[in-house]
């Protein structure tokens, strides 16, 4: 059945034209058109897999936000791709692979329900992988050398944009008085275009972006955390968890880098992330999941992500950074 009132058509067309906007100045009318024509194409081709989708079921929010999600990172692959001086003649192939990545873990993520800074941690850690592995290929198959390998990967547009932000902020915090930045009318909040900076809003979008988190949590967790919060900041957000239709308030891209800023700087939070406790995560999901359903949860996952989680019901820790072994095991956790 199709999505009512999805215009994936129209919907991205607007993302490609907002795009125009924003990429970089110094590019050239080639590499300027490559990065709106990709976009266009995969949220386009998402949008249209999304509408046509008989049996996954998203409604209107989620189909939005998977397309959105997927032209945000097909804006900043394009441009890593071009600041990063690998032929053209590779580009395609590599957005092609970020792009399907990023659609089926997005499908799987918000068919299962998971909390949407999950959804959007999993979704950078597999856009992150993918590239560094199509960039180890084509230097593995001797069509780029070594050198231009290590200048793609250092490549991140989003952690560009994001530093530029964060600078911006701080000016602003150095000429705005804090209550004026905080959150007088919740029902104001616009939604900014897709990767536009953040501005003056920064502070309402964070609060806003928290409470859409808060909304997914146990309330004793949420007011352990609001405890530490600034009074007036956390009555905001108590304000923004009471619209029941905050998500279609909240632009999906800039809660998007909110989430990316502000997820290791929550209070409360904050976890000592060590091998055994993770392992302890993992082994006790076991007990309410058998070895068939986890490999059905883990079906769509990639090869390593596996070996660590069935790694794990052995009691061994599968070297994986500790932050996307969380994540992993939350996830897991989640699907209990």
């Amino acid at each position: 059945m199709a999505i009512q009132g999805f215009d994936y058509k129209g919907f991205a067309q607007n993302l490609a034209q907002q795009a125009l906007e924003l990429i970089p100045a110094d590019f050239n009318d080639n590499q300027k058109n490559y990065v709106a024509n990709t976009l266009l194409n995969f949220a386009t081709i998402a949008g249209q897999a999304l509408y046509d989708d008989t049996q996954l079921n998203f409604n209107l929010d989620q189909a939005v936000m998977i397309t959105q999600i997927i032209a945000e990172w097909s804006f900043h692959k394009s441009v890593d791709l071009i600041r990063s001086g690998i032929p053209q003649q590779y580009w395609d192939p590599i957005m092609q692979k970020i792009a399907f990545t990023i659609f089926e873990i997005a499908k799987n993520a918000f068919h299962q329900n998971l909390p949407q800074d999950q959804c959007l941690q999993l979704i950078e850690h597999h856009v992150k992988k993918t590239w560094l592995d199509c960039i180890a290929e084509l230097k593995d198959k001797n069509l780029i050398d070594q050198g231009l390998m290590e200048k793609a990967a250092s490549q991140s547009n989003i952690d560009a944009m994001m530093q530029q932000q964060a600078q911006a902020e701080q000016a602003q915090t150095q000429s705005i008085q804090p209550q004026q930045a905080g959150m007088q009318n919740p029902q104001s909040v616009a939604a900014p275009a897709a990767s536009v900076p953040l501005g003056a809003d920064a502070k309402v979008l964070k609060l806003a972006t928290l409470a859409m988190l808060f909304q997914k949590m146990k309330q004793e967790k949420v007011q352990t955390i609001l405890n530490k919060f600034n009074p007036d900041d956390a009555q905001s957000v108590i304000k923004f968890m009471g619209m029941p239709d905050l998500d279609s308030k909240v632009d999906a891209g800039a809660a998007l880098r909110c989430l990316q800023e502000i997820k290791t700087n929550l209070p409360g939070v904050k976890q000592n992330l060590t091998p055994s406790k993770i392992l302890n995560k993992i082994q006790n999901v076991s007990q309410y999941l058998d070895r068939s359903r986890m490999e059905q949860i883990l079906r769509p996952e990639r090869a390593k992500v596996k070996r660590f989680v069935f790694s794990a019901l052995e009691g061994e820790y599968y070297e994986i950074p500790p932050r996307v072994a969380n994540i992993i095991a939350t996830h897991l956790e989640d699907s209990v």
